[in-house]
């Protein structure tokens, strides 16, 4: 069996993130976003979530937006929502990158952020509400624990966690 190699880096406290991948392959995953200012919406996504244009379509038809390997969103002309989604779309960062975001997201749309937040499942999680109002999840792993009460809530339900490092 080939081994798979993920770009997420282990987690922890000074992970540095990937780089942009900027080669073409098969999208395994990818997320549509109708907006009704391309433009905008696409300064958004590059200006404060850290996304590269991989490319636009001539005429305005698509942008293809990318960060790490696999995350893949398609900004395309259209009505966006009248209001943030209940659903979101997650994407990995490292846990230095977070404060980074929402800095550069409020600076662009103040009050577009909520967190960054702990979370049980030991990550820590910023959600920003694009001008498209889709609610993106920026997600970056901690180092797990094995004394902690985010190590014990994993064991409980079915995770294989020494009690050591």
């Amino acid at each position: 069996m080939n081994e798979y190699t993920s770009p997420v880096p282990m987690p922890a406290l000074d992970a540095t993130a990937p780089e942009v991948y900027r080669e073409f392959y098969g999208m395994p995953m990818f997320v549509t976003i109708p907006t009704g200012d391309l433009a905008a919406s696409k300064d958004f996504w590059i200006r404060g979530l850290g996304f590269i244009d991989l490319f636009s379509a001539p005429g305005g038809e698509v942008t293809h937006l990318r960060r790490w390997a696999f995350q893949d969103v398609l900004l395309v002309p259209g009505p966006p929502a009248v209001e943030a989604a209940a659903q979101s779309i997650s994407f990995s960062s490292v846990l230095g990158q977070l404060d980074e975001i929402a800095t550069r997201c409020e600076d662009l749309i103040p009050g577009c952020t909520n967190g960054p937040h702990l979370m049980p499942w030991n990550s820590v999680e910023l959600t920003v509400t694009t001008p498209e109002n889709a609610r993106v999840t920026m997600t970056a792993a901690r180092p797990l624990d094995p004394a902690s009460p985010q190590a014990d809530n994993l064991r409980a339900i079915g995770f294989d966690i020494p009690l050591t490092n």
